[in-house]
């Protein structure tokens, strides 16, 4: 424990953001990363408690109180050891977690939590920054082949775990770059692409091949894969959106919200775009209100549109929770995004119940007001009303993965949700050598759930070849 009285003495502190109108002027991250005084001062805030809730409310077990410790006393390179020790890509959760561990922060009880994922953010850019973060190859090689369809976080930290365990992996992936949703699906004001560049370079030279443009169940067949390697892992993510089968769906500019966010990754990296799909000058309609939703709003609110409306379903939630009653659970509470405060106004318990356009192109919703009683919706009665919209995006989150293709070919049995069925001890599917990791598996969750699956599949996959494993859990 750094300082016994450093949680009385000292506040949270908040990293420093450019000004909304600033950045709306660009595409890169806005957020910077602490001090290594402020972080030193945060870090003292941490009680260093005997069951560290922040631990278990980390997907990835990250240990915690042990960093803090750590970068109180001001020693970044052992932090950074022990930050690695759990989380493969601590620059990709440092920036776009939600950060359940501070939610089950013992200080959340009565008190603002320790900034845990802003320490996680500086030991992280400072360990990248002093080179210390350095490729970590296998000493001796097993022989052994291991293909890993899908290179989001699952994939990629499945993927890594394999590769320093002295396997042969190969990288498939179905885009032209690695990284999945996260380079095609966040934005780069959220996470700028050159993280997951580097993380790439690094594992390269650790022994891990990655293969773009190559997608298995599509031009590359999954029974090939069978046939050339000793395990196979699909971690092919949740890519399935949820639809809104209401009339006027057809008509152009309603459109999903991973239709439009991508083509603005793409842009940004250099790809020219002529039909891109954007928002500038237009009203546009939000449909969802979770983070999917708040990237739409960011994405829009750059491309210069003339209005910008989220709706959610649901009721609005408390703007505070009830912390005894909660923690140290995730909490549902209002939350306003960086991309909220950029401009957007958000409204509540709104179901949308037909879009009306002229010459097949949308140019108003028609909604209702709702009310839930006894976990039912109801429409209210007279609430109907109508907006100009000339842009629609539906994000309303994702069913499941991709039905057919892969998961045909390779016949695997899935769960009554559509995933793909595996427990979390074997990560085995119905087929032998076949494993699965990530949102394929559990479906739409987080990036820090992602790479928990990655790293537990990985040990999995290594028992299976070898009959015993000293890859973490």
């Amino acid at each position: 424990m750094g300082k016994v009285t450093g949680f009385m003495e000292f506040e949270r502190l908040h990293e420093a953001a450019e000004k909304p109108q600033e950045r709306l002027k660009h595409w890169r991250e806005f957020v910077g990363h602490l001090t290594e005084k402020d972080a030193a001062t945060q870090g003292a805030r941490c009680m260093d408690c005997g069951t560290p809730f922040c631990m278990s409310g980390c997907p990835i077990n990250n240990i915690i109180p042990d960093w803090n410790d750590l970068v109180f006393k001001q020693n970044w390179q052992q932090a950074l050891d022990t930050l690695h020790s759990t989380n493969n890509f601590p620059e990709f959760t440092g920036r776009v977690c939600p950060a359940p561990c501070e939610a089950a922060c013992t200080l959340n009880i009565n008190n603002d939590p320790v900034g845990i994922k802003s320490i996680e953010h500086a030991i992280i850019d400072k360990g990248w920054e002093s080179g210390w973060v350095k490729p970590l190859p296998a000493a001796a090689k097993t022989g052994k082949r291991v293909a890993v369809i899908g290179s989001g976080p699952a994939g990629m930290a499945c993927a890594q775990q394999l590769g320093r365990a002295g396997h042969d992996v190969v990288v498939f992936e179905k885009s032209d770059r690695i990284g999945g949703l996260l380079r095609y699906g966040i934005p780069d004001f959220k996470m700028e692409k050159h993280l997951i560049d580097r993380r790439v370079e690094q594992m390269r030279a650790e022994g891990v091949e990655f293969r773009v443009s190559q997608h298995v169940g599509g031009n590359v067949p999954a029974q090939k894969l069978l046939g050339e390697f000793d395990a196979v892992v699909v971690a092919g993510g949740a890519e399935q959106p949820r639809d809104l089968p209401v009339p006027g769906r057809e008509l152009a500019g309603v459109q999903f919200a991973m239709d439009f966010l991508p083509q603005q990754n793409k842009v940004v990296a250099g790809d020219k775009l002529p039909a891109q799909l954007k928002a500038t000058g237009k009203h546009v309609i939000v449909i969802g209100g979770g983070d999917t939703g708040s990237d739409c709003v960011g994405t829009s609110n750059r491309h210069g549109a003339a209005s910008i409306t989220q709706f959610e379903l649901l009721p609005q939630p408390p703007e505070k929770e009830n912390k005894s009653m909660i923690w140290p659970y995730w909490p549902v509470k209002l939350r306003t995004s960086s991309s909220h405060e950029e401009g957007c106004k958000r409204d509540w318990s709104v179901a949308t119940k037909r879009f009306e356009g002229k010459d097949g192109k949308v140019e108003k919703l028609i909604a209702a007001r709702v009310e839930w009683k006894d976990g039912k919706m109801q429409e209210v009665p007279g609430s109907e009303f109508a907006m100009k919209a000339d842009l629609v995006l539906l994000a309303m989150g994702f069913v499941g993965p991709v039905a057919g293709g892969l998961l045909e070919q390779l016949g695997v049995t899935k769960d009554n949700r559509g995933n793909v069925k595996a427990d979390t001890d074997s990560y085995k599917t119905s087929v032998g050598k076949v494993f699965a990791a990530g949102d394929m598996r559990r479906g739409q969750s987080l990036v820090v759930w992602a790479i928990r699956e990655g790293r537990q599949c990985a040990r999995a996959v290594d028992e299976f070849l070898m009959g015993s494993s000293e890859l973490p859990r």
